[in-house]
């Protein structure tokens, strides 16, 4: 037992408690729950939910997703499989497309089930194309498996040599290497992009290729309601196995849980020394310190008064449409971005997720979410970049806004405490980063305090709503604790 001192305040003990209830804190509840423990989750916030929550941010009756919108991952997720979480009230609603790519000449490239479907948009790289995602999609959900786990020798070595390959290269060179026209390169960069890093950088590939392949094997669904939906279904789980979920309780320190044989945090890195850094080696520590996080977003909701107009009536299929035109305009935002610039023609991702989804808002209304990539920890107001951009694309889109609300960097973290500066996706995607997060360690879960584990999304596989972070740290204290 971890003696913390609330059974001194008259508190219960537990055999774990989860500090942050976002979705891997929740995962990891209901993972060891599930093995007959007593679990405790804990939430600095009034609302659980961490990054999928949901609220009336402009107007009553537009509900705006405060941060994650749409959920290539989950919809993949291996864990989320096995939790049934259509039965705890959770709706994936898919667009006919994933993703539309609009550009200036007033057409647009789609991302859609069909490779062929999407080779049509693509011009004279539709071969190409279809070539470098169909060994993949032979067996699409062993990759997605083996992907969303910790580095590991995989199951099947000879898929995730041929993904190595790829993947570990820069997406400048490998759309450069592959792709002779600007449509297939552009659209492909845009799921890079989601890397947060300079798309000359290694390892940027990789995430052009998971989320592409995400929309030919399955979608980019979003969840109907908002999604809030995904993180109360976990909640609802957890308490129907006999789990605890407390709001309103900020942990500041060790002293403020109670006595538990294991604890979990869905917390950062940084602030996890800030809450236990005394029980945890000073070299560790300082290990934890280090660990690097990536450039902030700037995120903007809008209530309107109708659909987004954009010139290419494609756009209109997507729930997603990734705007910034070509490649080269793509990558030089996201080096701005991440340099600590603004850009002035920022990679802009907008979620039109009303269009598919009645329950966001009133009859003859639409919503807009969009966030573009910002420098860490930025305070600057890009309302006028960001709606420029979608007006390039939507001529006439701001004559439609009725209410806007907006999120710089410093306000994304003052909201939720695990986005420092900004960054979204749990630390700074670095190759060396992003395959050995949060630090190099066997089991990277774990702490040199065999009581303390970390389960966010600064763990593998990373950030996104998944849950994986969450099961596979519950797993390595299942493992370390309770044997």
């Amino acid at each position: 037992m971890l003696r913390l001192g609330g059974a001194a305040r008259g508190m219960k003990s537990f055999d774990a408690v989860i500090v942050g209830a976002g979705p891997n804190g929740l995962s990891a509840g209901v993972e060891l729950a599930k093995a007959g423990l007593s679990v405790c989750v804990l939430e600095a916030k009034e609302t659980i939910g961490g990054g999928a929550r949901s609220a009336e941010l402009t107007e009553p009756g537009f509900v705006s997703d405060i941060c994650s919108a749409i959920h290539p991952i989950g919809v993949v997720s291996p864990y989320f499989k096995t939790l049934n979480l259509e039965r705890w009230g959770v709706e994936w609603v898919n667009s006919e497309a994933a993703l539309a790519h609009p550009f200036d000449d007033g057409t647009a490239a789609l991302m859609q089930r069909s490779l062929e479907a999407t080779g049509e948009t693509l011009g004279e790289d539709k071969e190409a194309y279809a070539r470098l995602m169909k060994p993949f999609l032979r067996d699409p959900q062993a990759f997605f498996e083996e992907v969303l786990k910790p580095v590991r020798f995989p199951r099947h070595p000879f898929l995730m040599l041929r993904f190595g390959l790829l993947g570990l290269r820069s997406c400048e060179s490998l759309v450069k290497s592959r792709f002779r026209g600007p449509r297939a390169r552009a659209i492909f960069a845009g799921c890079a992009a989601h890397s947060v890093v300079p798309l000359d950088k290694w390892g940027t590939a990789s995430f052009g290729l998971v989320l592409a392949l995400v929309a030919h094997a399955v979608a980019w669904p979003c969840a109907r309601g908002g999604s809030q939906k995904i993180v109360d279904a976990l909640a609802a789980l957890l308490k129907s196995l006999g789990g605890e979920i407390h709001t309103g309780r900020p942990v500041k320190s060790l002293a403020d849980l109670p006595d538990a044989r294991c604890v979990l945090f869905d917390l950062p890195p940084r602030r996890i020394v800030e809450i236990a850094g005394e029980q945890l080696p000073a070299g560790f520590r300082k290990k934890y310190e280090a660990f690097r996080y990536g450039p902030g977003v700037f995120k903007i909701d809008w209530s309107l008064d109708g659909p987004i107009p954009w010139k290419a009536p494609e756009c209109r299929r997507a729930a997603t449409v990734h705007v910034a035109g070509t490649f080269e305009e793509i990558a030089a935002g996201e080096r701005e971005a991440w340099e600590g610039k603004h850009p002035e023609r920022p990679f802009v991702l907008v979620a039109q997720q009303s269009l598919f989804d009645r329950t966001r808002a009133p009859e003859g209304k639409q919503t807009g979410w969009a966030y573009c990539h910002a420098p860490h920890g930025s305070d600057v107001d890009m309302t006028e970049r960001v709606e420029r951009q979608i007006e390039r694309f939507a001529p006439g889109f701001r004559d439609l806004i009725r209410q806007r609300h907006t999120l710089t960097a410093v306000r994304l973290e003052q909201h939720n405490w695990n986005m420092i500066g900004g960054d979204i996706g749990g630390g700074a995607n670095t190759i060396w980063q992003f395959l050995a997060r949060p630090v190099p360690r066997l089991d990277p879960y774990s702490t040199p305090n065999p009581k303390l584990f970390i389960c966010s999304s600064s763990a593998p596989p990373g950030g996104g709503v998944h849950g994986m972070c969450g099961y596979w740290a519950a797993r390595s204290a299942l493992g370390r604790v309770f044997k």
